[in-house]
């Protein structure tokens, strides 16, 4: 081709870059493709320096300057390695052979499928009809073309151009220039990637959190959106901040992604983070801003009509928030900012979704452990053991996995014991040095409260500790919830206080350093251990705030001289002893008193408490007449009055506790107190709670007569009350002026068994939040049930309700409905009002079918109708659009309909036992889908959709054909169950089921092992059914990594188990013919299950097994005797239950924990040595007679000829029913008293 004149000198000028670099073997990432006459000069000059400027490395070709007739060299070279091939379509650009060579060579490159460049085509004055050679504007320079260079060339230039016509780009006919170049730019910068954000190499179970954020996103509304990711430091909340920006940033008008606020705040350079916000939503040049102020109208000015996403990572003030992204109205509709924090205290928006972010689960942890300790997804089976408590005590914390697994990589097993031995102790260096750094900004209160959780309070109820910090004029209220907002603390549903692992043992390490070396000089002692030690050599100071004595096998008198160097101590928490001595003025600053098992007298004069304001009793003897009730209840500060299974047989007077705010009266003794008229006069409370009483005439003087089935009436007028409780109580009725407790949020009467009706009054608690009628004879809800707008929960399980009013469309606010077990035959179509509803159960109702309106239920999240008589699900169940779980266990529904597809959400579908019979082939549009169970249901054949379940993990299926088919590629978990096992197999070929290859949990129904399938080497658990045939060891030999073997109902009358190495759990069921076990090979075994195999005569010896932790025999009843055990240094946990002739107990281990369901036993067994013991459970032992050993706290139940001894009556608590001589002894004892 012939060169221009140098007149038009820009195209020689273009060689100077572009043919420079070109020649030097540079790498482009765009390649324009543009007649230059048309366009050089105009707008794709514009086009270049924009996306030059945005860093975006373009080649500009220049068909003018080319030469011949072949494109080769450097030319091929950068087309074929462009990321983007971006052809500028114009009115003559069919004129040019060069611009259409190019093009057809780039999509002949395309065609190879490891190509990866995309083509963006650009319609600069014609449309892409035009391009289509619909239109006649190419005709004659084609036709010209067709003459110089034959019709096979031209031919395929023009189905060239036919085919890009059909690739989506952009038309400049309705856009300006300038408009259209900077959403060119965008765009080239999302396809590139420009913005991506580096992820780490290790991700793990990542994907649901990034769902779960995406659905608070809801990308496809238009309001401005703000989500806060908020998590304690070290969690994961920038690493998913980055994954969803990475995942959705090419849908908007611009992105920016700003990491490390608060540490850029604290330096001083807001401004700059201002500069690079507007730079990057702007794809240009950095803005010159010279303060904070001009940056904020800036932002405000010039994103007020774009589409945007904003992430800033780790903002903790709201200062920072108010100059970078205040407010909505600054962005465009459809614009997303996410904040991540781990204080949600300072965030001044007036309205944000927020993620909570949590630990990762268990197999998670050890999942992302074990990439960073050994480079793989599991540990080696050598480091199984410990590899699986280091991860536990790490807690799941994503920053703690990553630090200690680099640490130990590559390191030498005695490295990696020490490793976990300080992790015993203390927390890993760094992880404390980066949580330790939340714990230094708290003030002295909230560090205070803290320190107490951490030692003290972890899975205590908030409100408790919450009075006792009130009245050390703490502000408990606010600084829990700043300690929330700093990940410091949590709290569950049940409104209890958690916290880290690693948070807490930090806490206890910041109050361990108040004093390395003297215990005595340190604020909390929580371990019983040094407690006692401190308190006996009285070395006590004033230092001293917090103190438990626990776990004291042995009664011990505590002395008011041991006391008396402990002036300051505000909390005390004793397990049995007594209080000897003169005890003046030495709990004057005592605000809350634990005691568990306290004595029925103390021996403790001039005892005052006149600053409680905790008392919890539990598991006590204690009469009315206990001299204990002066010192605590006369005290007129007293907030809460805890009593738990005292057995009393009235209540205490309460006429001084003037200020209680809770009284928690729970009982469960045979003879039921009796409730005392004292309770009128606490106005103040709010909390009342009385479990298991008997509601009577009181023998307290003066007291007024309650009737039997009515809850009395003084109850009612107690106006103050929030939560009221009254559980296992023998009442008809409420009294209709339950209506004017106008205060109560919480009403529960769970197992009040006579209950029939509610009052009409019902329908006044207009702040009720949660009503719980579980197990009542209720038979209908009132009409005013409706008007409990700000209802949350609302439990009607196993009660005689057969229809709900429908006025229950009026629970606006309604999100947990539990029906189950109740006698509802349908629901009232009103039920598709409760728009809020995330949670409804059916499940072993009547009811039979569902109405329309369900589909209505667009929160709905959880659905069980399991055991129920359905037969058919509406169509309208496809509207349940945020449905994550749907459960239809034991029904008859034998179709789904086809909308079942439109539930894109859905996790969870079960179908076990169900009469299902077919699945529409919409069943393969459930994207999200990770758990399928249809075992045992009339289900014959799998559709081919099923391979299309992308996220599928579990598959249980009952069948037989269809076998051979696609996977679903995640797919982990498979159990096939079928009324003919060997049907499975097409053919005599065993190898004609071929299993996913990373299968980790396989089961199958199997009578012959010879005819099952190849197995995947990895498998790690395995389960067979009804094996008639002798098991043949090869056959499992080559899984290395299987560590749990089930047998269920195998004919063999001889098990043998060799060679495999990794094996950890093997348990038998129900295996009728087996006489001879030999496991002498499993030397790893942890855990050993042997049940219902009543022919088995012996356990072989199992003193091999040095690893084994847990062995449980159930219902052998030819077993004689149990193998030696006494070498088994880890055995904790024995359980022997329904094993008729076993008799006795071999020598045991010191390291048993528990013994358990030893039904058999004859004698008493020998514990003197087994300090270590903690549980001890003999049940329904008929046979067992003696004394069980003083200093132990057995469970006890149904042993009628064991006879007391010691302490024994105390914790032999709920076998009095099967032991009338022990129930005798028991009030013969009351009637002393």
């Amino acid at each position: 081709m012939k060169r221009r004149d140098s007149s038009h000198g820009e195209a020689a000028v273009m060689t100077n870059r572009d043919d420079v670099e070109l020649s030097l073997g540079f790498e482009f990432e765009v390649f324009l493709n543009f007649r230059g006459p048309d366009t050089r000069q105009n707008f794709t000059d514009c086009l270049y320096h924009s996306m030059d400027g945005a860093g975006i490395h373009v080649f500009r070709d220049n068909e003018e300057i080319r030469k011949g007739e072949m494109i080769k060299g450097e030319l091929e070279r950068a087309i074929k390695n462009s990321t983007i091939f971006m052809p500028i379509f114009s009115k003559n650009y069919a004129s040019s052979s060069w611009c259409l060579r190019e093009l057809a060579f780039r999509l002949d490159c395309s065609r190879n499928r490891d190509d990866k460049t995309m083509i963006l085509p650009i319609f600069f004055d014609v449309n892409p009809n035009d391009v289509e050679l619909k239109t006649g504007l190419y005709h004659d320079a084609l036709q010209k073309h067709e003459q110089k260079f034959g019709s096979n060339l031209v031919q395929q230039w023009k189905e060239a151009l036919m085919e890009v016509a059909h690739i989506k780009g952009w038309d400049l006919k309705d856009t300006g220039h300038g408009k259209l170049i900077r959403s060119i730019v965008a765009e080239v910068l999302i396809k590139l990637n420009k913005r991506e954000k580096i992820l780490p190499d290790h991700l793990v179970g990542i994907q649901d959190r990034v769902e779960d954020v995406m659905h608070l996103l809801d990308e496809g509304s238009l309001d401005v959106r703000y989500l806060v990711i908020h998590g304690m430091g070290g969690i994961g909340k920038t690493t998913l901040a980055k994954v969803v920006f990475n995942q959705i940033s090419g849908r908007f008008n611009g992105c920016s992604f700003l990491l490390g606020v608060q540490e850029a705040a604290r330096d001083g350079k807001i401004v700059q983070l201002q500069k690079q916000l507007l730079s990057e939503i702007l794809n240009s040049t950095p803005v010159e801003i010279f303060d904070s102020d001009a940056g904020i109208n800036q932002i405000k000015r010039r994103f007020r009509h774009k589409k945007v996403l904003i992430v800033l990572d780790d903002l903790d003030e709201r200062d920072q928030l108010s100059m970078l992204a205040a407010k909505g109205n600054w962005f465009g509709l459809g614009s997303r900012i996410i904040i991540t924090t781990r204080d949600t205290n300072n965030l001044a928006i007036e309205e944000y979704k927020i993620y909570q972010m949590t630990e990762l689960l268990y197999h998670h942890a050890l999942q992302l452990f074990s990439k960073h300790a050994f480079g793989m997804d599991y540990p080696p089976h050598d480091y199984d053991d410990i590899s699986c408590n280091i991860t536990r005590m790490t807690g799941g914390l994503p920053l703690a996995l990553e630090v200690i697994g680099c640490s130990l990589y590559r390191k030498r097993k005695p490295i990696w014991k020490e490793m976990l031995k300080k992790l015993e102790s203390i927390p890993e260096q760094h992880i404390y040095n980066k949580l330790k750094i939340s714990i230094e900004l708290l003030k002295e209160e909230q560090r205070e409260i803290f320190l107490d959780i951490a030692c003290y309070y972890i899975g205590e109820e908030r409100i408790y500790p919450y009075y006792m910090w009130k009245a050390l004029a703490f502000y408990p209220k606010i600084e829990i919830d700043f300690l929330i907002g700093m990940s410091l603390i949590k709290i569950n549903d049940d409104d209890r206080l958690l916290m880290h692992g690693l948070l807490r043992d930090l806490g206890r390490k910041i109050v361990h350093q108040e004093d390395l070396n003297i215990p005595g000089k340190r604020s909390r002692l929580w371990q019983p251990k040094i407690a006692l030690q401190v308190v006996e050599t009285r070395t006590g100071t004033e230092y001293i705030i917090a103190l438990k004595l626990t776990r004291l096998f042995e009664d011990r008198n505590f002395t008011s001289e041991e006391f008396s160097r402990l002036p300051s101590l505000r909390f005390l928490e004793l397990e049995r002893g007594n209080l000897v001595g003169d005890f003046k003025n030495l709990f004057s600053n005592l605000k809350w008193l634990s005691w568990h098992r306290c004595p029925s007298h103390l021996q403790a004069v001039n005892l005052c408490l006149c600053n409680l304001v905790v008392l919890k009793l539990s598991d006590s003897e204690i009469p009315e007449s206990w001299n204990g009730w002066g010192p605590c209840l006369a005290n007129r500060d007293l907030q809460v009055i805890h009593l738990m299974r005292c057995y009393l047989l009235t209540t205490p007077d309460f006429s001084m506790c003037l200020k209680l705010k809770i009284l928690v009266f729970a009982e469960h003794s045979p003879e039921s107190p009796q409730i005392g008229s004292s309770i009128s006069k606490l106005e103040y409370l709010k909390q009342l709670e009385i479990t298991a009483a008997r509601i009577q005439q009181s023998k307290l003087s003066g007291s007024p007569h309650f009737d039997l089935g009515v809850v009395p009436s003084v109850i009612c007028r107690l106006k103050n009350l929030s939560s009221l409780k009254l559980e296992g109580l023998c009442m008809r009725e409420l009294h209709p002026s339950i209506g004017e407790m106008a205060g109560l949020t919480c009403l529960s009467l769970e197992h009040c068994y006579r209950l029939r009706r509610l009052p009409d009054s019902i329908g006044k608690l207009r702040l009720l939040l949660r009503l719980n009628l579980y197990d009542t004879r209720i038979r209908e809800l009132p009409h005013s049930i409706g008007d409990l707008k700000m209802l949350e929960e609302m439990h009607l399980g196993y009660t005689k309700i057969r229809e709900l009013p429908n006025s229950i469309g009026g629970l606006e606010s309604l999100l947990h409905l539990n029906l189950r077990s109740s006698k509802i035959t349908a629901l009232p179509a009103s039920i598709g009002y409760l728009k809020k509803l995330k949670f409804l159960s059916m499940e072993s109702s009547k009811i039979k079918e569902l109405p329309h309106s369900i589909g209505d239920l667009k929160t709905l999240e959880h659905l069980r109708l399991g055991w129920t008589q359905i037969r058919e699900l509406p169509n309208s169940i496809g509207g349940l659009e945020s449905l994550l779980q749907l459960e239809l266990r034991n029904t008859k529904i034998t179709a789904l309909p086809a909308s079942i597809g439109y539930l894109k959400r859905l996790k969870r579908l079960s179908m076990f036992c169900s009469m299902i019979r077919e699945l529409p082939n919409s069943i393969g549009d459930l994207k999200m889908l990770e758990c399928l169970d249809m075992k045992w249901s009339k289900l014959r054949e799998l559709p081919t959709a099923i391979g299309m379940l992308e996220n599928l993990e579990m598959l249980a299926y009952h069948g037989s054909r269809n076998m051979d088919m696609t996977w679903p590629p995640k797919l982990s978990e498979l159990h096939i169950s079928s009324d003919d096992p060997q049907s499975l197999i097409s053919g005599d070929d065993p190898q004609s089921l071929i299993l996913p290859p990373q299968l980790l949990t396989f089961s199958l129904c199997c009578d012959d092992p010879q005819s099952l399938p190849r197995l995947p080497l990895g498998l790690h658990s395995l389960v067979l059914t009804g094996v008639k045939s002798p098991m043949v060891q090869p056959l499992l030999s080559e899984l290395r990594y299987l560590s749990k073997l089930t047998l269920c109902k195998c004919s063999s009358r001889e098990i043998v188990i060799e060679q495999l190495e990794s094996l950890h759990h093997l348990d038998l069921y129900y295996c009728k013919s087996l006489v001879i076990l030999d496991l002498s090979s499993l030397e790893r075994l942890k855990e050993l299950i042997i049940c219902e195999c009543p022919q088995l005569i012996e356990i072989p010896d199992l003193e091999e097994m040095e690893s084994l932790n847990e062995l449980y025999i159930k219902t052998c009843n030819s077993i004689e005797r149990l193998p030696k055990l006494s070498k088994l240094y880890k055995l904790r946990c024995l359980s022997v239950e329904d094993c008729k002739s076993l008799r006795c107990l071999p020598d045991l281990p010191n390291s048993l924990l528990s013994i358990g369901d030893w039904r058999s036993m004859e004698s008493s067994p020998e514990l003197s040595e087994h300090g270590r013991l903690r549980a001890l459970v003999l049940s329904h032992c008929e046979s067992l007679q003696g004394a069980v050993p003083n200093g132990w706290c057995p469970f006890i139940h149904a042993c009628p000829l064991l006879l007391e001894s010691g302490d024994f009556a105390l914790y032999c608590i709920l076998c009095e029913k099967s032991n009338p001589a022990l129930r005798t002894r028991r009030r013969r004892r009351a009637i002393w008293r």
